[in-house]
């Protein structure tokens, strides 16, 4: 697999972690476990935390509604990794840090 920048040189050859990172976003998206896979500790901290306050406000409307937030994004996330190539998801999400969407 060679992947090349927009400069056209050459980027070290990763292995692609798409597939795990894809699966595990839709799966466990909300805890943040695909954020962690590729390195992005700030992220996934965030999806973590967001789980847990809204767990512990789940008495509220607004726990309700801030659990589905992580979730989705997860779900979205994971499909966009799945959709994209493995040079395409070497070069943007491990290469070039892109961390959200």
């Amino acid at each position: 697999m060679q992947v090349i920048d927009e400069n056209g040189n050459s980027v070290p050859n990763e292995s692609s972690k798409r597939v795990v990172a894809g699966i595990l976003a839709i799966l466990l998206g909300q805890f943040g476990i695909h954020k962690f896979i590729l390195g992005y500790t700030k992220e996934g901290m965030l999806l973590l935390g967001l789980t847990f306050l809204s767990y512990l406000l789940m008495c509220l409307i607004i726990g309700a509604f801030l659990l589905f937030v992580p979730i989705i994004i997860g779900v979205i996330e994971g499909i966009i990794y799945l959709t994209k190539t493995d040079e395409e998801f070497v070069y943007m999400y491990q290469t070039n840090k892109k961390s959200w969407f």
